[in-house]
C-alpha cells in the first residue's frame, strides 16, 4: 500500500497525483473528525492509540515466522496490485539511486543496490494485507533488513527506525521488527526486478505488519532511539500496525 498507506490507497487515474495527496490528506482528515475546544476527542484517540502500540509490542515475538506459501497459492502477477500510483511519477534516478543510512550506526552513509544485492537474497511468498482490508501474495526477493544493519554496525540497543521515500512519504518502525527475519530490503518481485509503479528500486517489505508500512522508494533510514512518526500515524494509524 502506498502513498504508502499501502498499494490500494491514494489517487485513481482520474484523481491527483501522489503528491497532491500528500499535500491534502490532513485537512480531509480533519474534516472528519469530531473535534472539541478542550481537544478531549483527539487526546482519548491519541491515547487510546498508544495503548494499542504499547499491547502489540509486549506481545510481539521478534522470530516468530508469517505464513508462507507455495508458488501454487500466489497471487497471479497480473493482480500484483499498485493502485496508489499514477502519472505524478516519484523524483527517483534509478540508474545512480542510492540508500542513505544515518543515525546510530557505525558505518553511516550511501549505498547502492549493487551493495544491497550483494548479501544472500531472501525469496518468499508472504501475504500483503491492507487495511482496508484485501490481501494479496507476491513472490518477493531482497535482502534481509537485519542482514543489512547489523553488517553497517546498527546499534543493537537501538529502538526505532524511520524510513523517508522518494515520493515525500515517511514511516517508521520499532527495532524488533525491523530485524524481523522476514523484513527486507526488496528489490524484486516475481523474480523479477521491482518496476517503479511498486516501488523500485527499493521498498520495505514487512509481512508481520499492515501495508502502509511496506514504504515504497525508499531513500533513507535513520537509527534513532527517539520515537519517530509517520505520514498515516501522525493522523491517528496505529503505529505499530501489527498483524
Amino acid at each position: 500500500m502506498n502513498t504508502n498507506r499501502d498499494d490500494s490507497l491514494g489517487p485513481t487515474p482520474d484523481s491527483p497525483g501522489r503528491r497532491k495527496l500528500l499535500r491534502y490528506a490532513p485537512l480531509l482528515l480533519l474534516a472528519g473528525c469530531d473535534m472539541t475546544p478542550e481537544g478531549r476527542v483527539e487526546s482519548t484517540l491519541r491515547s487510546v492509540q498508544s495503548f494499542n502500540d504499547w499491547v502489540q509490542a509486549k506481545v510481539f515475538d521478534r522470530e516468530k515466522l508469517a505464513a508462507e506459501y507455495p508458488d501454487e497459492e500466489l497471487t497471479p502477477e497480473g493482480g500484483f496490485r499498485v493502485n496508489g500510483y499514477d502519472t505524478d511519477r516519484p523524483d527517483i534516478d534509478l540508474e545512480h539511486w542510492t540508500l542513505t543510512v544515518e543515525g546510530l550506526v557505525a558505518k553511516p552513509g550511501t549505498y547502492t543496490l549493487r551493495a544491497l544485492q550483494a548479501y544472500t537474497k531472501k525469496v518468499m511468498n508472504t501475504r500483503h494485507c491492507c487495511v482496508e482490508g484485501w490481501s494479496m501474495v507476491p513472490k518477493w526477493g531482497g535482502t534481509p533488513t537485519r542482514e543489512f544493519l547489523r553488517d553497517i554496525g546498527a546499534d543493537p540497543n537501538a529502538k526505532y527506525a524511520s524510513v523517508e521515500c522518494g515520493d515525500d512519504y515517511y514511516t517508521s518502525y520499532d527495532m524488533p521488527s525491523l530485524l524481523h527475519p522476514q523484513t527486507l530490503l526488496c528489490y524484486e518481485a516475481y523474480g523479477k526486478p521491482l518496476e517503479l509503479e511498486h516501488g523500485a528500486p527499493v521498498r520495505i517489505v514487512m509481512p508481520v505488519k499492515l501495508g502502509y508500512k511496506s514504504a515504497k522508494w525508499v531513500s533513507k533510514i535513520v537509527v534513532t532511539n527517539d520515537k519517530p512518526g509517520g505520514y498515516w500515524e501522525d493522523q491517528g494509524y496505529d503505529w505499530f500496525a501489527g498483524l
